[in-house]
């Protein structure tokens, strides 16, 4: 069965393997170089951008986009064609990327807005200085609430093929958008084209309200709205072409 998988899909599932295989045997040296930091924390490097693509947190996670890449990726790399499948493939995985550190930059620079009137300096702490907190009881705790806040979005890293994956989705509701598809828990088939709408505006407002539980919602729709505009563009002309 795994032999009968277009090469593409079937490389890139390989390689997701490989590398959650070497990142449990390796741990935190492998996940410290290969998972995508915010562009502005010291632990991140820009190959990161592509790398955190190919790492997954555990064997559900993995297990769970894998699964879902073997479902609708063969029909994409069979319509669309290896270049353009490719192309699809990465560029939903950074926009994912590039969607969630937008909206981490917003609130790292609010943080960082409220520690400096609070007379604490992110700057030197961020360089790695010793920097103590000022003021009263009421301030200091207060400093150390958003200075909590503002490392979980510098120390914590993002993995995972969701963002790329999310954009092929997308771009197979947008190619067949009358096919119906089976969920969990949900006994009928249901039209792709509506429940790709109801999961992108659920994952907005999970990533919005931070009640995500973890789970980087915001890569989610950034890269299915890159899977989108792709397929958006390339439907008008993808006879005249493949």
């Amino acid at each position: 069965m795994f032999n009968n998988i277009p090469p593409i899909t079937r490389n890139i599932i390989i390689i997701n393997v490989i590398v959650f295989i070497g990142t449990y045997f390796l741990g935190n040296q492998v996940i410290g170089y290969l998972a995508g930091f915010y562009p502005f924390s010291p632990f991140f490097h820009s190959w990161q951008i592509i790398t955190h693509m190919f790492m997954h947190g555990s064997i559900m996670h993995i297990l769970f986009n894998m699964l879902t890449l073997y479902s609708f990726g063969p029909i994409l790399e069979q319509t669309l064609g290896d270049k353009k499948y490719l192309i699809l493939y990465f560029l939903s995985g950074l926009g994912a990327f590039f969607l969630f550190n937008l909206w981490n930059f917003v609130e790292a620079q609010q943080l960082t807005t409220e520690l400096q009137q609070l007379g604490f300096n992110v700057n030197a702490y961020l360089s790695g200085a010793s920097v103590g907190f000022s003021g009263d009881a009421a301030s200091v705790l207060k400093q150390k609430e958003l200075l909590e806040s503002l490392k979980g979005i510098v120390a914590t890293p993002m993995v995972g093929a969701s963002g790329a994956i999310f954009g092929v989705v997308a771009a197979f509701a947008t190619l067949y958008p009358d096919s119906k598809i089976m969920m969990m828990f949900i006994p009928i088939p249901i039209k792709v084209k509506y429940l790709m709408p109801i999961v992108i505006v659920v994952s907005i407002y999970l990533g919005v309200s931070g009640n995500g539980g973890g789970i980087a919602h915001l890569a989610h729709v950034g890269g299915a709205l890159v899977g989108w505009i792709l397929a958006r563009i390339w439907k008008k002309h993808l006879y005249r072409f493949n």
